[in-house]
């Protein structure tokens, strides 16, 4: 590994240190629980966009791209690519839907339109998703660091966690999105750089790198048959659209921005701008792993043998940048981080007062709403550094295992659940929870019978069934849970008698309004 100069420190000391600077310059403007969850919903659309595509890249990108280019093709980024796809037809009707059936809480729509229960269930599995995604983006990006640095992985843990906590502690949506705003500048610019010096430095320059990527095939999307138990281009395919349906429609760190504008056309053209900024950089990072393929092709001796491929990146920052470059770039990992769970725990925070104190505590005032938003951000950013702690001491992969079997489990089916409420008149409450009875089941069924640990140095699966096993590849559980919820809830809504729907939460309401 190289060095890191002094002047290297000075620029992530200095990134640090501006973020921090915007979350205390808003400080003085989060009066009420409104403005501290919306921004008071007068952001520019384009500084909305930025924010949604630092939301989207977060320092797992910044790292497990550039891994997947280097050791494989560009398979993974057609999950990606298919946001744009969903998005260009369906972003029209899914903003003015929040904007006009929900205060701040994305999971307000599904209480309104399937009862109380449907709120807490889709509520949690959001908590739970993001409480295990800041744990592991902390510790890889910790991680990442004391690689390239010779930082001690828990000293980072909390220094990184606390300058989060101060951020989004006085700044607000507002802080968070304007800070959303530098920091993704500057991790686009800190791909750019990367490119130019791994493209201009080999002998040959850009052909010869291109020509050592094509004759590797790095820049592929194979294999292309249809065989849903492996990882095919099918299956990426299909795992997008369901992607773009969970983030777009149901997650509350993409949700709470369409509030922050100004009108339903601001903030379709702020959505917009997110996701045509997300898939070039999805692309950037992916690309950086190929480029890098044929770096090293190109340059034998440069990379130590049996280096991992997650290792790459970090080694070449180390070792092949120029001093101030090096801190530039690591900035920029930094800035990922940051960015990603600052934004995370702002709708933390939201949920938790929304969802859970506001909505089972009696006369709350806008006062009360607002101490406890600020409790909750502090709770959520040490309990992620203690999940990034456990990380660090019982090893990510065992625990992440465990953590995204059980989000599984229990927080499956969330798209079906929205697919269902604003498509189908006759969905009604009852019908909805034995859709999720069965999802959850099913979900049980498939997560148990393809997770596998290891028992005296093999490994074996929790379940082994044999052919009953699930037989498909895991990343199809997720898209058939929200088929199971959605075609059985919508079939036992037929057995009992529901209320009848208000317009306003229908998809067709909605054309009826346009047209």
């Amino acid at each position: 590994m190289g060095t890191i100069g002094w002047i290297d420190y000075s620029i992530i000391i200095l990134s640090v240190a501006v973020a921090i600077y915007i979350g205390m310059f808003f400080a003085k403007r989060q009066k009420t629980s409104d403005k501290f969850f919306t921004g008071g919903r007068n952001i520019p659309p384009w500084a909305i966009g930025i924010s949604i595509m630092a939301t989207l890249i977060s320092s797992i990108t910044f790292l497990a791209y550039p891994a997947t280019g280097f050791k494989s093709n560009w398979l993974l980024l057609v999950q990606g690519l298919m946001v744009p796809v969903v998005l260009v037809g369906l972003i029209g009707f899914i903003v003015p839907l929040f904007r006009r059936s929900i205060g701040i809480s994305a999971y307000e729509y599904f209480e309104k339109r399937f009862g109380l229960p449907a709120r807490i269930y889709s509520s949690m599995a959001f908590m739970l998703m993001h409480f295990s995604k800041l744990g592991t983006v902390v510790y890889l990006m910790s991680l990442a660091l004391g690689t390239m640095m010779g930082a001690d992985v828990l000293t980072t843990i909390w220094i990184v966690t606390i300058a989060i906590i101060v951020i989004t502690f006085f700044g607000g949506l507002e802080g968070v999105i304007w800070m959303d705003v530098f920091q993704g500048i500057w991790l686009m610019l800190g791909g750019l750089i990367c490119i130019g010096i791994i493209l201009f430095v080999p002998a040959g320059g850009p052909a010869e790198v291109f020509r050592v990527m094509n004759e590797a095939n790095k820049i592929s999307f194979s294999p292309y048959n249809i065989d849903f138990a492996k990882l095919t281009f099918i299956v990426m395919a299909i795992n997008g659209i369901f992607y773009a349906l969970q983030k777009y429609g149901t997650d509350q760190t993409i949700v709470q921005r369409y509030l922050a504008a100004k009108s339903d056309k601001e903030a379709i053209r702020a959505s917009l701008i997110g996701v045509l900024l997300s898939v070039p950089l999805w692309a950037m990072f992916m690309f950086i792993g190929s480029a890098l393929f044929a770096f090293y092709k190109l340059s034998p001796g440069l990379l130590p043998e049996g280096m991992v491929s997650e290792g790459v990146f970090p080694h070449f920052i180390t070792t092949q940048l120029p001093v101030g470059v090096k801190g530039f770039i690591i900035a920029a990992l930094i800035a990922a981080a940051i960015s990603t769970i600052a934004s995370d725990i702002n709708c933390l925070s939201a949920i938790g007062v929304e969802d859970f104190y506001a909505r089972f505590k009696k006369n709350v005032n806008d006062h009360k709403k607002l101490r406890m938003a600020r409790i909750i951000i502090v709770v959520s950013g040490l309990l992620s550094a203690v999940i990034a702690t456990i990380y660090y001491y019982w090893g990510g992969e065992g625990v992440l295992g465990v953590v995204f079997g059980l989000y599984a489990i229990f927080s499956a089916g969330i798209v079906g659940m929205f697919l269902l409420g604003i498509l189908i008149p006759k969905a009604n409450e009852k019908g909805l929870y034995v859709g999720m009875v069965a999802c959850i089941l099913f979900t049980a069924w498939a997560t148990l019978t393809t997770t596998s640990h290891e028992v005296n140095g093999t490994k074996q699966l929790l379940w082994d069934l044999g052919n009953l096993n699930f037989p498909h590849h895991t990343y199809m559980l997720g898209v058939y849970s929200h088929f199971v919820l959605f075609f059985v809830g919508w079939g036992a809504s037929y057995l009992f008698k529901g209320k009848p729907v208000d317009e306003k939460l229908m998809l067709y309401g909605l054309r009826n309004k346009k047209s």
